[in-house]
């Protein structure tokens, strides 16, 4: 069984996505990852399932869950992408590691079509970096293994 990763967000609707697909992706198959959140949008942005095509990521399956899915699973590590996840975030049954990366949240971009999706490519791409540096170091033994 693989040691499992629960990213967390708010609304479940763009940063933990985009951080679910991305760091699915680099893993590979060294983790299960998962998404949730502690007030669930119902919904995933149709702009973050956008920006991740662009790059090459399907999110087009995924859905909005609540953390509490997760309650009764192993659940490794869990990654907050927002401060208000971080601050709700319940210990998981053999939770080892947890972490708080906070990324502003692309859903409250705000001007033109263009500005917005700009705002969701940064966002994405700021996921990208870290969360490819997070698989890199699992891969390396640079980060305890989840």
């Amino acid at each position: 069984m693989k040691p499992s990763v629960l990213i967390l967000c708010t609304g479940n609707s763009c940063r933990s996505h985009l951080a679910e697909a991305v760091l699915r992706a680099a893993a590979g198959d060294l983790v299960e990852v998962h998404s949730a959140g502690s007030r669930p949008a119902g919904y995933v942005h149709p702009l973050a399932i956008r920006v991740l095509a662009e790059i090459g990521l399907d999110a087009s399956g995924h859905r909005s869950k609540h953390l509490d899915e997760f309650r009764d699973r192993p659940i490794h590590t869990v990654i907050t992408v927002c401060g208000r996840a971080d601050e709700v975030c319940p210990v998981f049954p053999g939770q080892v590691q947890r972490y708080h990366w906070g990324f502003d949240d692309p859903a409250e971009a705000r001007g033109s079509e263009q500005e917005v999706l700009a705002g969701f490519r940064r966002v994405r791409d700021e996921i990208r970096r870290v969360f490819a540096a997070y698989a890199a170091g699992i891969r390396d033994g640079r980060v305890a293994s989840p």
